[in-house]
Protein backbone atom coordinates (compact mmCIF):
# COMPACT_ATOMS: atom_id res chain seq x y z
CA UNK A 1 0.00 0.00 0.00
CA UNK A 2 0.69 3.33 -0.62
CA UNK A 3 1.12 4.96 3.02
CA UNK A 4 1.71 1.16 4.82
CA UNK A 5 5.51 2.10 4.50
CA UNK A 6 7.47 3.69 7.38
CA UNK A 7 8.24 7.13 7.28
CA UNK A 8 12.25 5.70 6.58
CA UNK A 9 11.27 3.75 3.59
CA UNK A 10 8.97 7.08 2.16
CA UNK A 11 10.11 8.15 -1.18
CA UNK A 12 7.73 10.92 -2.42
CA UNK A 13 6.56 9.87 -6.20
CA UNK A 14 8.44 12.54 -8.00
CA UNK A 15 11.54 10.26 -7.52
CA UNK A 16 10.31 7.08 -6.94
CA UNK A 17 8.58 7.73 -10.64
CA UNK A 18 11.16 9.48 -12.30
CA UNK A 19 11.19 7.89 -15.73
CA UNK A 20 13.95 5.39 -16.81
CA UNK A 21 14.10 5.67 -20.13
CA UNK A 22 12.62 7.69 -23.23
CA UNK A 23 9.43 5.92 -23.29
CA UNK A 24 7.91 6.41 -20.36
CA UNK A 25 8.73 10.12 -20.59
CA UNK A 26 5.30 12.12 -20.41
CA UNK A 27 4.47 14.89 -22.99
CA UNK A 28 7.86 15.28 -24.91
CA UNK A 29 7.76 13.06 -27.52
CA UNK A 30 9.52 15.67 -30.00
CA UNK A 31 12.42 15.65 -27.77
CA UNK A 32 12.84 11.77 -26.99
CA UNK A 33 12.13 11.02 -30.38
CA UNK A 34 15.05 12.95 -31.64
CA UNK A 35 17.61 11.61 -28.53
CA UNK A 36 16.67 7.89 -29.62
CA UNK A 37 17.08 8.76 -33.17
CA UNK A 38 20.49 10.49 -32.48
CA UNK A 39 21.65 7.33 -30.54
CA UNK A 40 20.58 4.90 -32.55
CA UNK A 41 22.54 6.46 -36.01
CA UNK A 42 25.14 7.29 -33.47
CA UNK A 43 24.86 11.16 -34.75
CA UNK A 44 25.80 12.58 -31.36
CA UNK A 45 26.75 16.16 -30.73
CA UNK A 46 29.35 17.16 -28.06
CA UNK A 47 27.04 19.48 -26.50
CA UNK A 48 23.03 20.25 -25.47
CA UNK A 49 21.27 22.66 -24.23
CA UNK A 50 17.69 21.33 -22.65
CA UNK A 51 15.42 24.54 -21.75
CA UNK A 52 11.86 25.10 -20.98
CA UNK A 53 9.35 25.44 -17.83
CA UNK A 54 10.31 23.85 -14.34
CA UNK A 55 9.54 19.99 -13.63
CA UNK A 56 9.08 19.22 -17.28
CA UNK A 57 11.65 16.63 -17.60
CA UNK A 58 14.65 18.14 -18.82
CA UNK A 59 17.05 16.56 -15.77
CA UNK A 60 15.88 13.08 -16.34
CA UNK A 61 15.91 13.31 -20.22
CA UNK A 62 19.76 14.32 -19.45
CA UNK A 63 19.90 11.44 -16.96
CA UNK A 64 18.59 8.82 -19.75
CA UNK A 65 20.80 9.96 -22.61
CA UNK A 66 23.84 9.62 -20.58
CA UNK A 67 22.69 5.67 -19.47
CA UNK A 68 21.69 4.78 -22.60
CA UNK A 69 25.00 6.25 -24.46
CA UNK A 70 26.85 4.14 -22.10
CA UNK A 71 24.59 1.20 -22.19
CA UNK A 72 26.38 -2.23 -23.29
CA UNK A 73 23.32 -4.03 -24.50
CA UNK A 74 21.36 -1.24 -26.33
CA UNK A 75 17.80 -1.98 -27.95
CA UNK A 76 16.62 -1.39 -31.90
CA UNK A 77 14.64 1.47 -30.41
CA UNK A 78 18.18 2.81 -29.06
CA UNK A 79 16.98 2.70 -25.24
CA UNK A 80 18.85 1.64 -22.45
CA UNK A 81 18.41 -1.66 -21.43
CA UNK A 82 18.69 -1.19 -17.42
CA UNK A 83 20.21 -4.12 -16.74
CA UNK A 84 23.96 -4.00 -17.38
CA UNK A 85 26.38 -3.15 -14.95
CA UNK A 86 26.46 0.58 -16.63
CA UNK A 87 22.67 1.17 -16.35
CA UNK A 88 22.53 -0.39 -13.19
CA UNK A 89 25.50 1.92 -11.98
CA UNK A 90 23.72 5.07 -13.52
CA UNK A 91 20.42 3.74 -11.65
CA UNK A 92 21.53 3.50 -8.33
CA UNK A 93 23.53 7.19 -8.63
CA UNK A 94 27.01 5.27 -8.17
CA UNK A 95 28.62 5.81 -12.12
CA UNK A 96 31.29 7.59 -12.17
CA UNK A 97 30.98 8.80 -15.81
CA UNK A 98 27.97 11.23 -14.77
CA UNK A 99 29.40 14.52 -13.73
CA UNK A 100 25.89 16.67 -12.64
CA UNK A 101 26.56 20.62 -11.35
CA UNK A 102 24.42 22.55 -9.90
CA UNK A 103 25.20 26.01 -11.38
CA UNK A 104 22.79 27.69 -8.89
CA UNK A 105 25.50 27.33 -5.62
CA UNK A 106 28.38 26.34 -8.05
CA UNK A 107 28.33 29.85 -10.20
CA UNK A 108 32.22 31.06 -10.13
CA UNK A 109 35.46 30.79 -12.37
CA UNK A 110 36.95 28.30 -10.03
CA UNK A 111 33.90 25.43 -10.53
CA UNK A 112 33.98 26.18 -13.76
CA UNK A 113 37.81 25.47 -13.91
CA UNK A 114 37.33 22.47 -11.86
CA UNK A 115 34.91 21.08 -14.35
CA UNK A 116 37.59 21.62 -17.12
CA UNK A 117 40.33 19.65 -15.02
CA UNK A 118 37.95 16.49 -14.54
CA UNK A 119 37.43 16.79 -18.25
CA UNK A 120 40.80 15.90 -19.18
CA UNK A 121 40.45 12.31 -17.43
CA UNK A 122 39.00 9.79 -19.95
CA UNK A 123 36.28 7.28 -18.41
CA UNK A 124 37.50 4.19 -16.92
CA UNK A 125 34.70 1.64 -17.44
CA UNK A 126 32.07 3.14 -20.37
CA UNK A 127 32.43 4.70 -24.06
CA UNK A 128 31.39 8.26 -22.61
CA UNK A 129 31.61 11.09 -19.98
CA UNK A 130 28.57 12.57 -19.48
CA UNK A 131 28.48 16.55 -17.62
CA UNK A 132 24.99 17.76 -16.63
CA UNK A 133 25.19 21.61 -15.70
CA UNK A 134 21.71 22.30 -14.18
CA UNK A 135 20.12 25.33 -13.77
CA UNK A 136 23.22 26.99 -16.13
CA UNK A 137 21.71 30.53 -16.36
CA UNK A 138 22.59 31.26 -13.20
CA UNK A 139 26.75 30.97 -14.24
CA UNK A 140 28.08 34.03 -13.85
CA UNK A 141 29.76 36.02 -17.03
CA UNK A 142 33.32 35.00 -16.60
CA UNK A 143 32.43 31.08 -16.24
CA UNK A 144 30.66 31.39 -19.01
CA UNK A 145 33.73 32.30 -20.77
CA UNK A 146 35.78 30.05 -18.73
CA UNK A 147 33.77 27.22 -20.28
CA UNK A 148 33.52 28.58 -23.71
CA UNK A 149 36.87 26.82 -25.16
CA UNK A 150 36.08 23.11 -23.51
CA UNK A 151 32.13 23.53 -24.74
CA UNK A 152 33.64 23.92 -28.59
CA UNK A 153 35.92 21.78 -28.81
CA UNK A 154 35.52 19.03 -25.40
CA UNK A 155 37.36 15.63 -25.69
CA UNK A 156 35.68 13.21 -28.01
CA UNK A 157 34.59 10.97 -24.98
CA UNK A 158 32.63 14.44 -23.22
CA UNK A 159 29.65 15.00 -23.83
CA UNK A 160 27.85 18.32 -22.03
CA UNK A 161 24.20 18.98 -21.40
CA UNK A 162 23.20 22.05 -20.19
CA UNK A 163 19.58 22.46 -18.52
CA UNK A 164 18.08 26.14 -17.64
CA UNK A 165 14.84 27.61 -17.15
CA UNK A 166 15.87 30.65 -18.56
CA UNK A 167 16.93 30.92 -22.24
CA UNK A 168 17.06 34.19 -22.46
CA UNK A 169 19.80 34.90 -20.08
CA UNK A 170 22.58 32.58 -22.04
CA UNK A 171 25.27 34.32 -23.50
CA UNK A 172 24.84 34.02 -27.53
CA UNK A 173 28.73 32.72 -27.84
CA UNK A 174 27.07 29.18 -25.45
CA UNK A 175 24.11 29.02 -27.36
CA UNK A 176 26.13 28.97 -30.87
CA UNK A 177 27.70 25.89 -29.75
CA UNK A 178 24.28 23.51 -28.53
CA UNK A 179 22.35 21.45 -30.11
CA UNK A 180 19.16 23.03 -28.60
CA UNK A 181 15.76 21.21 -27.38
CA UNK A 182 12.69 23.20 -26.24
CA UNK A 183 10.65 21.39 -23.83
CA UNK A 184 7.23 21.78 -23.78
CA UNK A 185 4.47 22.18 -20.74
CA UNK A 186 2.64 18.92 -19.94
CA UNK A 187 -0.99 19.05 -21.37
CA UNK A 188 -3.92 18.11 -18.79
CA UNK A 189 -4.74 14.61 -20.80
CA UNK A 190 -1.17 13.70 -20.33
CA UNK A 191 -1.15 14.76 -16.29
CA UNK A 192 -4.19 12.68 -15.94
CA UNK A 193 -2.86 9.89 -17.74
CA UNK A 194 0.51 9.34 -15.65
CA UNK A 195 -2.00 10.41 -12.44
CA UNK A 196 -4.37 7.59 -12.78
CA UNK A 197 -1.60 5.29 -13.74
CA UNK A 198 0.19 6.10 -10.74
CA UNK A 199 -2.88 5.91 -8.30
CA UNK A 200 -3.38 2.47 -9.95
CA UNK A 201 -0.15 0.86 -8.76
CA UNK A 202 -0.03 2.28 -5.78
CA UNK A 203 -3.86 1.58 -5.43
CA UNK A 204 -5.31 4.74 -4.30
CA UNK A 205 -9.18 5.60 -4.55
CA UNK A 206 -9.44 8.70 -7.43
CA UNK A 207 -11.70 10.14 -9.56
CA UNK A 208 -11.28 11.54 -12.94
CA UNK A 209 -12.48 14.98 -11.64
CA UNK A 210 -10.11 15.25 -8.78
CA UNK A 211 -7.16 14.23 -10.66
CA UNK A 212 -8.50 17.13 -13.65
CA UNK A 213 -7.97 19.28 -10.69
CA UNK A 214 -4.54 18.21 -9.24
CA UNK A 215 -3.47 18.54 -13.49
CA UNK A 216 -4.69 22.35 -14.18
CA UNK A 217 -3.52 23.72 -10.59
CA UNK A 218 0.02 21.70 -11.88
CA UNK A 219 -0.03 24.47 -14.92
CA UNK A 220 1.79 21.79 -16.68
CA UNK A 221 4.46 21.25 -14.33
CA UNK A 222 4.74 17.02 -13.55
CA UNK A 223 7.09 17.55 -10.44
CA UNK A 224 4.25 20.03 -8.90
CA UNK A 225 1.23 17.35 -10.03
CA UNK A 226 3.09 14.81 -8.26
CA UNK A 227 3.64 16.29 -4.80
CA UNK A 228 0.13 17.84 -4.68
CA UNK A 229 -0.83 14.37 -5.23
CA UNK A 230 1.50 12.99 -2.44
CA UNK A 231 -0.02 15.80 -0.11
CA UNK A 232 -3.66 14.84 -0.42
CA UNK A 233 -3.58 11.23 -0.79
CA UNK A 234 -1.57 11.72 2.89
CA UNK A 235 -4.16 14.64 3.90
CA UNK A 236 -6.96 12.46 2.71
CA UNK A 237 -6.19 8.87 4.08
CA UNK A 238 -5.73 6.88 0.43
CA UNK A 239 -8.68 8.19 -0.89
CA UNK A 240 -8.70 11.01 -3.21
CA UNK A 241 -12.04 12.84 -3.60
CA UNK A 242 -12.75 16.02 -5.07
CA UNK A 243 -14.58 17.82 -2.42
CA UNK A 244 -11.10 16.72 -0.22
CA UNK A 245 -8.87 18.05 -3.61
CA UNK A 246 -11.32 21.52 -3.69
CA UNK A 247 -10.88 21.72 -0.38
CA UNK A 248 -6.96 21.38 0.48
CA UNK A 249 -5.80 22.96 -2.94
CA UNK A 250 -8.00 25.96 -1.55
CA UNK A 251 -10.20 26.02 -5.07
CA UNK A 252 -14.05 27.33 -5.36
CA UNK A 253 -16.26 25.09 -6.60
CA UNK A 254 -17.54 25.56 -10.11
CA UNK A 255 -21.22 25.69 -9.00
CA UNK A 256 -20.44 29.06 -6.42
CA UNK A 257 -20.16 30.87 -9.84
CA UNK A 258 -23.23 29.32 -11.57
CA UNK A 259 -25.27 30.16 -8.82
CA UNK A 260 -23.66 33.90 -9.25
CA UNK A 261 -24.22 33.88 -12.66
CA UNK A 262 -28.22 32.96 -12.10
CA UNK A 263 -28.38 35.75 -9.32
CA UNK A 264 -26.56 38.28 -11.98
CA UNK A 265 -29.27 37.50 -14.78
CA UNK A 266 -31.72 37.96 -12.37
CA UNK A 267 -30.90 41.02 -10.91
CA UNK A 268 -31.37 39.40 -7.71
CA UNK A 269 -28.32 41.40 -5.57
CA UNK A 270 -29.18 39.91 -2.39
CA UNK A 271 -28.50 36.94 -4.01
CA UNK A 272 -25.41 37.62 -5.13
CA UNK A 273 -24.28 39.41 -1.65
CA UNK A 274 -25.39 36.19 0.50
CA UNK A 275 -23.38 33.90 -2.01
CA UNK A 276 -19.91 35.84 -1.78
CA UNK A 277 -20.95 36.26 2.35
CA UNK A 278 -20.89 32.39 2.41
CA UNK A 279 -18.02 32.23 -0.04
CA UNK A 280 -15.96 34.56 2.42
CA UNK A 281 -16.90 32.60 5.72
CA UNK A 282 -15.36 29.69 3.84
CA UNK A 283 -12.05 31.48 4.10
CA UNK A 284 -11.39 32.19 0.61
CA UNK A 285 -9.71 35.64 -0.19
CA UNK A 286 -11.56 38.10 -2.29
CA UNK A 287 -9.19 37.75 -5.35
CA UNK A 288 -9.53 34.58 -5.38
CA UNK A 289 -12.70 35.16 -6.02
CA UNK A 290 -11.93 37.05 -8.66
CA UNK A 291 -9.51 35.19 -10.24
CA UNK A 292 -12.02 32.13 -10.37
CA UNK A 293 -15.10 34.26 -11.89
CA UNK A 294 -12.54 35.66 -14.85
CA UNK A 295 -11.98 32.23 -15.53
CA UNK A 296 -15.29 30.74 -15.34
CA UNK A 297 -16.40 33.85 -17.79
CA UNK A 298 -14.02 33.10 -19.68
CA UNK A 299 -14.68 29.61 -20.52
CA UNK A 300 -18.45 30.77 -20.76
CA UNK A 301 -16.87 33.01 -23.94
CA UNK A 302 -15.19 30.18 -25.18
CA UNK A 303 -18.30 27.30 -25.47
CA UNK A 304 -20.41 29.70 -27.61
CA UNK A 305 -18.13 29.39 -30.81
CA UNK A 306 -18.00 24.74 -30.88
CA UNK A 307 -14.65 25.22 -33.13
CA UNK A 308 -13.20 26.98 -29.86
CA UNK A 309 -14.23 24.04 -27.82
CA UNK A 310 -11.11 22.39 -27.27
CA UNK A 311 -10.17 25.63 -25.29
CA UNK A 312 -12.31 24.45 -22.52
CA UNK A 313 -10.09 23.02 -19.68
CA UNK A 314 -12.78 22.13 -17.14
CA UNK A 315 -13.85 19.40 -14.99
CA UNK A 316 -15.32 16.36 -16.37
CA UNK A 317 -19.53 16.65 -15.70
CA UNK A 318 -18.99 20.47 -15.97
CA UNK A 319 -18.57 20.96 -19.75
CA UNK A 320 -22.41 20.42 -20.64
CA UNK A 321 -22.83 22.60 -18.03
CA UNK A 322 -21.13 25.63 -19.57
CA UNK A 323 -22.08 25.02 -22.94
CA UNK A 324 -25.99 25.45 -21.56
CA UNK A 325 -25.31 28.41 -19.68
CA UNK A 326 -22.93 29.84 -22.43
CA UNK A 327 -26.42 29.79 -24.83
CA UNK A 328 -28.19 32.13 -22.97
CA UNK A 329 -25.66 34.89 -22.96
CA UNK A 330 -24.80 37.25 -25.54
CA UNK A 331 -20.90 38.34 -26.57
CA UNK A 332 -21.33 42.27 -25.55
CA UNK A 333 -22.67 40.62 -21.75
CA UNK A 334 -19.53 38.25 -21.22
CA UNK A 335 -17.14 40.88 -22.43
CA UNK A 336 -18.28 43.66 -20.12
CA UNK A 337 -18.31 41.21 -17.27
CA UNK A 338 -14.67 39.95 -18.56
CA UNK A 339 -13.64 43.24 -18.60
CA UNK A 340 -14.92 44.56 -15.41
CA UNK A 341 -13.79 41.18 -13.54
CA UNK A 342 -10.36 42.19 -14.40
CA UNK A 343 -10.11 45.80 -13.86
CA UNK A 344 -10.72 44.79 -10.39
CA UNK A 345 -8.44 41.97 -10.20
CA UNK A 346 -5.92 44.62 -11.11
CA UNK A 347 -7.24 47.53 -8.09
CA UNK A 348 -7.64 44.82 -5.30
CA UNK A 349 -4.76 45.52 -4.31
CA UNK A 350 -4.94 49.09 -3.80
CA UNK A 351 -8.14 48.54 -2.29
CA UNK A 352 -8.49 49.17 1.57
CA UNK A 353 -11.56 47.32 1.88
CA UNK A 354 -11.34 44.34 0.16
CA UNK A 355 -14.36 42.51 0.58
CA UNK A 356 -16.75 46.11 -0.29
CA UNK A 357 -14.26 46.36 -3.26
CA UNK A 358 -15.28 42.84 -4.47
CA UNK A 359 -19.35 43.77 -3.56
CA UNK A 360 -18.94 47.21 -5.86
CA UNK A 361 -17.96 44.48 -8.52
CA UNK A 362 -20.70 42.08 -7.61
CA UNK A 363 -23.12 45.30 -7.60
CA UNK A 364 -21.97 46.35 -11.51
CA UNK A 365 -22.07 42.29 -12.62
CA UNK A 366 -25.75 42.10 -11.31
CA UNK A 367 -26.94 45.25 -13.17
CA UNK A 368 -24.62 45.01 -16.03
CA UNK A 369 -27.66 42.91 -18.29
CA UNK A 370 -29.78 45.89 -18.31
CA UNK A 371 -27.03 48.28 -19.39
CA UNK A 372 -26.01 46.10 -22.21
CA UNK A 373 -30.08 45.91 -23.15
CA UNK A 374 -30.32 49.53 -23.27
CA UNK A 375 -27.02 49.51 -25.47
CA UNK A 376 -28.13 47.15 -27.70
CA UNK A 377 -31.06 47.78 -31.15
CA UNK A 378 -32.09 44.00 -31.92
CA UNK A 379 -29.09 41.46 -32.00
CA UNK A 380 -26.70 44.39 -32.69
CA UNK A 381 -24.96 46.66 -30.03
CA UNK A 382 -25.44 50.66 -30.79
CA UNK A 383 -22.12 52.32 -30.70
CA UNK A 384 -22.69 55.43 -29.42
CA UNK A 385 -21.02 58.36 -29.71
CA UNK A 386 -21.30 61.69 -28.21
CA UNK A 387 -21.02 64.41 -31.06
CA UNK A 388 -21.29 68.23 -31.24
CA UNK A 389 -24.69 69.93 -32.03
CA UNK A 390 -24.44 70.58 -35.65
CA UNK A 391 -24.68 74.48 -36.10
CA UNK A 392 -26.29 76.35 -39.19
CA UNK A 393 -23.52 78.20 -41.24
CA UNK A 394 -23.49 81.83 -39.78
CA UNK A 395 -24.44 83.63 -43.45
CA UNK A 396 -23.90 87.78 -43.72
CA UNK A 397 -27.66 89.49 -43.86
CA UNK A 398 -27.96 91.17 -47.46
CA UNK A 399 -30.83 94.06 -47.87
CA UNK A 400 -33.57 92.84 -50.35
CA UNK A 401 -33.38 94.60 -53.42
CA UNK A 402 -35.89 96.07 -55.27
CA UNK A 403 -37.08 94.02 -58.52
CA UNK A 404 -38.25 96.79 -61.33
CA UNK A 405 -40.51 95.55 -63.74
CA UNK A 406 -39.98 96.10 -67.69
CA UNK A 407 -43.03 97.27 -69.50
CA UNK A 408 -43.63 94.73 -71.32
CA UNK A 409 -43.66 92.15 -69.32
CA UNK A 410 -46.96 90.09 -68.72
CA UNK A 411 -48.33 88.62 -66.31
CA UNK A 412 -47.67 84.53 -66.34
CA UNK A 413 -51.55 82.63 -67.29
CA UNK A 414 -52.34 80.37 -64.38
CA UNK A 415 -52.67 76.82 -65.19
CA UNK A 416 -56.44 76.06 -64.99
CA UNK A 417 -55.43 72.91 -63.32
CA UNK A 418 -55.02 75.23 -60.52
CA UNK A 419 -57.76 76.72 -59.79
CA UNK A 420 -60.32 74.88 -58.11
CA UNK A 421 -62.75 73.07 -59.86
CA UNK A 422 -61.21 72.54 -62.80
CA UNK A 423 -61.11 74.07 -66.59
CA UNK A 424 -65.02 74.56 -66.80
CA UNK A 425 -65.08 76.04 -63.37
CA UNK A 426 -62.27 78.51 -64.75
CA UNK A 427 -64.36 79.57 -67.58
CA UNK A 428 -67.69 80.05 -65.81
CA UNK A 429 -65.50 81.74 -63.31
CA UNK A 430 -63.94 83.90 -65.89
CA UNK A 431 -67.45 85.17 -67.62
CA UNK A 432 -69.62 85.91 -64.39
CA UNK A 433 -66.75 87.36 -62.33
CA UNK A 434 -65.28 90.87 -62.60
CA UNK A 435 -61.56 91.15 -63.85
CA UNK A 436 -59.29 91.00 -60.96
CA UNK A 437 -56.83 93.55 -59.95
CA UNK A 438 -53.59 92.93 -62.00
CA UNK A 439 -50.98 92.35 -59.93
CA UNK A 440 -46.88 91.72 -60.29
CA UNK A 441 -45.83 88.55 -61.95
CA UNK A 442 -43.99 85.83 -60.00
CA UNK A 443 -40.77 86.43 -60.28
CA UNK A 444 -38.52 82.94 -61.86
CA UNK A 445 -36.03 81.63 -59.58
CA UNK A 446 -33.35 82.05 -61.74
CA UNK A 447 -34.22 85.99 -61.91
CA UNK A 448 -33.86 85.81 -58.43
CA UNK A 449 -30.31 84.06 -58.79
CA UNK A 450 -28.93 86.41 -61.27
CA UNK A 451 -30.17 89.29 -59.36
CA UNK A 452 -28.30 87.96 -55.65
CA UNK A 453 -25.15 87.13 -58.53
CA UNK A 454 -24.98 90.56 -59.32
CA UNK A 455 -25.53 92.53 -55.86
CA UNK A 456 -23.01 89.99 -54.87
CA UNK A 457 -20.35 91.11 -57.25
CA UNK A 458 -20.78 94.38 -56.93
CA UNK A 459 -20.18 94.50 -52.92
CA UNK A 460 -17.07 92.62 -53.19
CA UNK A 461 -16.02 94.92 -56.34
CA UNK A 462 -16.70 97.87 -53.21
CA UNK A 463 -15.09 96.24 -50.68
CA UNK A 464 -12.20 95.34 -53.12
CA UNK A 465 -11.67 98.87 -53.93
CA UNK A 466 -12.14 100.16 -50.65
CA UNK A 467 -9.62 97.69 -48.65
CA UNK A 468 -6.81 97.22 -51.03
CA UNK A 469 -4.86 100.45 -51.39
CA UNK A 470 -2.93 101.17 -54.68
CA UNK A 471 0.68 98.83 -54.41
CA UNK A 472 3.53 100.88 -54.37
CA UNK A 473 6.87 100.38 -56.26
CA UNK A 474 9.35 99.33 -54.09
CA UNK A 475 12.05 101.80 -53.30
CA UNK A 476 15.76 100.37 -52.19
CA UNK A 477 15.85 103.15 -49.34
CA UNK A 478 12.33 102.41 -47.81
CA UNK A 479 13.06 99.12 -48.27
CA UNK A 480 16.38 99.08 -46.49
CA UNK A 481 15.02 101.04 -43.58
CA UNK A 482 11.94 98.76 -43.08
CA UNK A 483 14.63 95.79 -43.44
CA UNK A 484 16.92 97.36 -40.23
CA UNK A 485 13.72 98.12 -38.49
CA UNK A 486 13.24 93.91 -38.54
CA UNK A 487 16.44 93.58 -38.04
CA UNK A 488 16.48 95.85 -34.75
CA UNK A 489 13.64 93.86 -33.11
CA UNK A 490 15.33 90.73 -33.52
CA UNK A 491 18.46 92.44 -31.75
CA UNK A 492 15.93 93.39 -29.04
CA UNK A 493 14.38 89.58 -28.89
CA UNK A 494 18.01 88.17 -28.67
CA UNK A 495 17.52 86.48 -31.25
CA UNK A 496 19.66 84.04 -32.96
CA UNK A 497 19.30 85.29 -36.64
CA UNK A 498 19.65 88.90 -35.56
CA UNK A 499 23.10 89.45 -36.77
CA UNK A 500 22.88 87.87 -39.94
CA UNK A 501 19.62 89.70 -41.07
CA UNK A 502 21.49 93.10 -39.70
CA UNK A 503 24.82 92.08 -42.10
CA UNK A 504 22.69 90.94 -44.77
CA UNK A 505 22.83 93.41 -48.39
CA UNK A 506 19.57 94.21 -50.69
CA UNK A 507 19.64 94.27 -54.45
CA UNK A 508 16.58 95.30 -56.12
CA UNK A 509 15.45 93.63 -59.09
CA UNK A 510 12.00 94.85 -59.95
CA UNK A 511 9.24 97.09 -58.30
CA UNK A 512 7.80 93.71 -56.58
CA UNK A 513 11.15 91.60 -56.17
CA UNK A 514 14.68 91.98 -54.64
CA UNK A 515 17.99 89.48 -53.20
CA UNK A 516 19.21 88.96 -49.81
CA UNK A 517 22.86 88.83 -49.77
CA UNK A 518 24.33 86.34 -47.31
CA UNK A 519 28.03 86.64 -46.66
CA UNK A 520 28.15 83.05 -46.02
CA UNK A 521 25.84 79.67 -46.30
CA UNK A 522 25.31 79.71 -42.40
CA UNK A 523 23.80 83.26 -42.40
CA UNK A 524 21.70 81.97 -45.16
CA UNK A 525 20.24 79.79 -43.17
CA UNK A 526 19.42 82.08 -40.85
CA UNK A 527 17.61 84.66 -42.84
CA UNK A 528 15.54 81.41 -44.86
CA UNK A 529 14.37 80.88 -41.36
CA UNK A 530 12.96 84.05 -41.02
CA UNK A 531 11.75 84.20 -44.66
CA UNK A 532 7.90 83.79 -44.03
CA UNK A 533 8.28 86.60 -41.10
CA UNK A 534 10.27 88.75 -43.02
CA UNK A 535 7.87 88.86 -46.10
CA UNK A 536 4.53 89.53 -44.25
CA UNK A 537 6.33 92.19 -42.43
CA UNK A 538 7.52 93.73 -45.25
CA UNK A 539 4.50 93.48 -47.18
CA UNK A 540 2.49 95.48 -45.17
CA UNK A 541 5.48 97.94 -43.99
CA UNK A 542 5.89 98.88 -47.62
CA UNK A 543 2.47 98.52 -48.97
CA UNK A 544 3.36 95.91 -51.80
CA UNK A 545 1.61 92.77 -51.06
CA UNK A 546 3.45 91.18 -54.49
CA UNK A 547 6.09 91.77 -52.61
CA UNK A 548 8.73 88.26 -52.97
CA UNK A 549 12.75 87.82 -52.08
CA UNK A 550 15.24 85.36 -52.33
CA UNK A 551 18.51 84.70 -49.99
CA UNK A 552 21.66 84.15 -51.76
CA UNK A 553 25.16 83.43 -50.03
CA UNK A 554 27.60 85.51 -51.49
CA UNK A 555 30.68 86.66 -50.26
CA UNK A 556 31.35 90.52 -49.25
CA UNK A 557 33.99 91.38 -51.70
CA UNK A 558 34.11 95.13 -49.69
CA UNK A 559 36.18 95.71 -46.07
CA UNK A 560 33.90 94.34 -43.59
CA UNK A 561 34.11 95.37 -39.93
CA UNK A 562 36.03 94.01 -37.40
CA UNK A 563 34.07 91.32 -35.23
CA UNK A 564 35.04 91.35 -31.69
CA UNK A 565 35.54 87.58 -30.29
CA UNK A 566 37.21 86.17 -27.41
CA UNK A 567 40.96 85.49 -27.75
CA UNK A 568 41.74 82.30 -26.70
CA UNK A 569 44.43 81.60 -23.53
CA UNK A 570 47.43 81.00 -26.26
CA UNK A 571 46.84 84.36 -28.03
CA UNK A 572 46.34 85.99 -24.77
CA UNK A 573 49.67 84.92 -23.85
CA UNK A 574 51.51 86.33 -27.09
CA UNK A 575 49.92 89.60 -27.01
CA UNK A 576 51.25 89.35 -22.65
CA UNK A 577 54.70 88.65 -24.07
CA UNK A 578 54.87 91.06 -26.76
CA UNK A 579 53.91 93.83 -24.45
CA UNK A 580 55.66 92.74 -21.74
CA UNK A 581 59.16 90.28 -22.56
CA UNK A 582 60.07 89.87 -18.75
CA UNK A 583 57.12 87.12 -18.77
CA UNK A 584 58.55 85.34 -21.06
CA UNK A 585 61.79 85.91 -19.72
CA UNK A 586 60.68 84.58 -16.24
CA UNK A 587 58.96 81.80 -17.73
CA UNK A 588 62.03 80.42 -19.28
CA UNK A 589 64.15 80.72 -16.15
CA UNK A 590 61.78 79.05 -14.22
CA UNK A 591 61.21 76.48 -16.46
CA UNK A 592 56.76 76.96 -16.39
CA UNK A 593 54.58 75.25 -18.35
CA UNK A 594 51.54 76.80 -19.27
CA UNK A 595 47.95 75.11 -19.63
CA UNK A 596 46.22 76.35 -23.05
Amino acid sequence: MYLARGMDHFIVSARKYRPQNFSSVVGQSHVTTTLKNAVKNHQLAHSYLFCGPRGVGKTTCARILAKTINCINQDKEGEACNQCASCISFNEGTSLNLHELDAASNNSVDDIRALVEQVRFAPQAGQFKVYIIDEVHMLSSSAFNAFLKTLEEPPPYAIFILATTEKHKILPTILSRCQIFDFRRITVADTVEHLQVICNREQIESDKASLQIISQKSEGCMRDALSILDTIVSFSNGRLSYQQTLEHLNILDADYYFKLLDAMLKQQLSEAMLLYDDIDRKGFEGDLVLNGLGEFLRNLLVCRDPKAGILLDVVEGFKERYVGAAKDLSPAYLISALQIVNESEINYRMARNKRLHVEMTLIKLCYLQQAVDWATNGEQAVKKKIVETARPVAYRALRPSPMILQPSARPAVARQNDIPGGPIRSTVAAAQEPAPAPSPPPVKSETSLGALSKIRQQVVKRQNQEEAPPEKPLVLEALQEAWNLYAARLLENKHSAAQSVQRARLRLLDPHSFEVLANNNLEQRFIEQQKRQLCDFLQQALANKSLTFAVIAEKNTGQEEPVERNLSKREQYQQIIEQYPLVKELKDRWKLELDY
